[in-house]
Formats: C-alpha cells, sequence, structure tokens
C-alpha cells in the first residue's frame, strides 16, 4: 500500500513537471504575467475613462497601444515627432472606439529637445486635468559593430532612449505624487537586461533605464499609489529595426529584413495593458526560443553567457553577411 501512495506521488509530481514544461515551451511571457492574464484584473475594468499618456505613439508598438486603448475606453495623449503619422493614428482610434474627438489630444514631442518636455506636459494637464498613466514608448534600435560605430550614435542613443525618458518622467511624476496614484510604464528590452552584438549602444541605454527605474521605484515606497513598470520585450513586429541607429548617425539601416518570425505587436500590447492592470512591476514579453534566454540569465548566467556567445557569434556572421540579425539566428549563413 505505502508503495502504492509513493508511485501515485511520483507521477503527480513526474505529470506537473510536464504540464509546466509544455506550458514554459508555449509561453510567451513570465509566469507572473501570463497569470495575471489568466486570473488577474482585466484591462477594460481597470483603464477605461484613465488618461494614458503615449510616446512613440506613431507607430510599433505604441501605434497598437494606442488602438487597444481606445477600443478599452482610454482617454489618450499621443505623443511623437511626427505630427501627421499622429493625426492618423488618432483618426483610426477614432474609428474603433466610442472615443469622441476632444478625448485625445495629439502632442507633438521631441525626447531630445528636453526644455520643452514641461511646456508639453502643462498642455496635457490643462486639457484633461491630470494623467493617470505614463507609457514611455519612444526611443530607436541600433544594427552595428561598435569597432565600426562613431561615438556620436551612442551620445544620441543615451541622450534620445535614457535622458528623453528621464525628463519626461521627471515633469509627470510630481503631478502623480501630489495625487498619490498613477503609473509610469517604460518599455525597455530584453536587451536591457542582458546583452547583445550590434547593439552595443541601445543596450547601455536600456540598461539605463532599467537601472534608474529599479531605483526609483525604491524611492517611492511613502508612494502605494503609484507604480513603476518596465516592459522588455524580445522580437516584436515592429518598425524599430528600419528605423534604428547604424555605424554613423544619419545612416539608415540598408536592409531590415522580414519581420513576420517575430511576436504580433497586437500580442506584446495586449500584454503590456495587462500587466498594467496589475501593477506589474517587470514584464517579460518574447516568443520562444528568446523567453528561455530571460530565465538563463535570470537563473543560470554562467549558461546564459556560453548561449549567448555560440548565438552572438552566429549573429554577427549573419549581419555582415546580408542576412537579418534577428531572423538569421538558426539559418545557415550565406557564403560568398
Amino acid at each position: 500500500m505505502d508503495l502504492s501512495v509513493t508511485s501515485l506521488l511520483c507521477l503527480g509530481a513526474l505529470l506537473y513537471v510536464v504540464v509546466q514544461l509544455v506550458r514554459f515551451v508555449r509561453a510567451d511571457a513570465d509566469f507572473t504575467l501570463l497569470w495575471a492574464v489568466a486570473f488577474g484584473n482585466k484591462p477594460e475594468t481597470k483603464l477605461r475613462g484613465k488618461v494614458v499618456w503615449i510616446t512613440g505613439a506613431s507607430s510599433g508598438i505604441g501605434e497598437e497601444l494606442a488602438y487597444q486603448l481606445a477600443r478599452l475606453g482610454a482617454r489618450l495623449i499621443l505623443s511623437a515627432r511626427r505630427e501627421k503619422e499622429l493625426d492618423r493614428v488618432k483618426h483610426c482610434c477614432l474609428s474603433c472606439s466610442t472615443l469622441l474627438e476632444e478625448d485625445i489630444l495629439v502632442l507633438p514631442l521631441d525626447l531630445l529637445e528636453r526644455d520643452s518636455h514641461e511646456a508639453k506636459m502643462k498642455t496635457a494637464i490643462e486639457h484633461f486635468g491630470n494623467i493617470d498613466v505614463l507609457i514611455n514608448n519612444g526611443g530607436r534600435s541600433q544594427r552595428s559593430l561598435f569597432l565600426e560605430t562613431r561615438l556620436e550614435v551612442y551620445q544620441a542613443l543615451m541622450d534620445l532612449n535614457y535622458l528623453g525618458t528621464v525628463s519626461l518622467t521627471k515633469q509627470v511624476l510630481p503631478h502623480m505624487t501630489q495625487r498619490g496614484t498613477g503609473a509610469v510604464v517604460t518599455v525597455s528590452s530584453v536587451v536591457g537586461l542582458a546583452g547583445a552584438p550590434l547593439a552595443t549602444g541601445y543596450s547601455a541605454s536600456k540598461h539605463a533605464l532599467q537601472g534608474f527605474f529599479n531605483s526609483l521605484r525604491t524611492e517611492l515606497t511613502d508612494y502605494p499609489g503609484i507604480t513603476i513598470s518596465t516592459v522588455c520585450p524580445g522580437p516584436v513586429q515592429s518598425q524599430i529595426v528600419h528605423n534604428a541607429f547604424t555605424e554613423q548617425v544619419d545612416k539608415p539601416v540598408s536592409a531590415p529584413g522580414d519581420q513576420m518570425h517575430k511576436m504580433p505587436t497586437a500580442r506584446c500590447a495586449h500584454l503590456i495593458l495587462v500587466g498594467i492592470a496589475n501593477r506589474i512591476k517587470e514584464m517579460w514579453i518574447a516568443k520562444q526560443p528568446f523567453l528561455a534566454f530571460y530565465y538563463a540569465w535570470q537563473y543560470a548566467p554562467t549558461l546564459a553567457w556560453y548561449l549567448t556567445d555560440l548565438l552572438g557569434r552566429k549573429r554577427v556572421q549573419n549581419f555582415k553577411a546580408g542576412l537579418d540579425a534577428d531572423s538569421a539566428y538558426f539559418s545557415k549563413p550565406k557564403t560568398s
């Protein structure tokens, strides 16, 4: 009898492990976020009627967040440099939702023009009266080797991705502390947690954001109603590669490559909104096998270094051969 009970317990434990492995293989986000998707607060109940300010709202993840938030009934502040594109996004938001014209404010903003951020903040407050959520999504990526990249590219990446984000947060956060409530959500990257070749400057700027907001979060313990969240997406379908810096500040990417192998933008945006609704402090969002790297870097860094060296070499080889840096991890390099 004891042997039978022991056998059943072992079988149950083995079954549990198998189920968790299957879940992990199929996962596209960390388990905390996926638990929130299944059992947590729903974005439509937590974000309806909230005032949400999105930077980088003219394309990619920012644009998709605007559409999903509009359908949820959130009021929007849309910011980016390209006003015409923001007007297009606003029109689409109005078409896909019940929002009125005054529920969406197009607020052109350049993260590099830090002297203008205070005035932009005042304009937003004058229009809506308050800001509930700031989504720091604006920024640019990088596709170049360090040995070939000018120092000006690193300056531009830090000015835009890091200091621009800190500057806007500096304007919005005092408003939230006065009210005692709010959320600052910053879109970082998987390379904000681990390094990747061809993105030394981009990775540095995202590491800086991770350090800044992790530290800021600890400073706000007297404001339990304010949430500081960082989002770490892996490869996502967007225009970020098309607009990436190369070895020179003004040189465009020659061949962005096919983006269809990456996570759909709509799925990424939905997961971000679930994380916001459930006040999750850090979100890992990526399809496999990229998600496995998050866990490897967190729990088995020696293994992570070994795998990163292998795949990093592959990434550099394919980049030099003219293949897309992301899609070519598991393909055979071109030979001349």
